[in-house]
């Protein structure tokens, strides 16, 4: 299943490292990745696959938002084929 990261916070280290890791301990596979930081904020995009045979949406999801906590920043994943629906309106 293809999916839609995204991550927004305060600049620090670690954050790429940190949900790179919990995406590879989920099975997930980054596919395409973009990052920014403007003045102190960090922006980031992922485009991704999840393997669902070794955690299914859900599972990914509690994962990164555990992530997000530790480092104090706001991580979204989203289905793909919602977030271009989304975006089509």
């Amino acid at each position: 299943m293809k999916c839609v990261v995204s991550v927004l916070g305060k600049d620090r280290s670690g954050i790429v490292a940190a949900v790179a890791t919990a995406l590879a301990e989920c099975g997930a596979n980054i596919d395409d990745i973009s990052q920014t930081i403007l003045d102190s904020i960090f922006s980031m995009t992922m485009l991704t696959t999840l393997d669902l045979e070794k955690a299914d949406f859900n599972d990914v999801q509690e994962r990164l938002e555990r992530v997000g906590e530790d480092l104090g920043v706001q991580i979204i994943i989203q289905r793909e084929d919602v977030f271009q629906m989304m975006h089509k309106i």
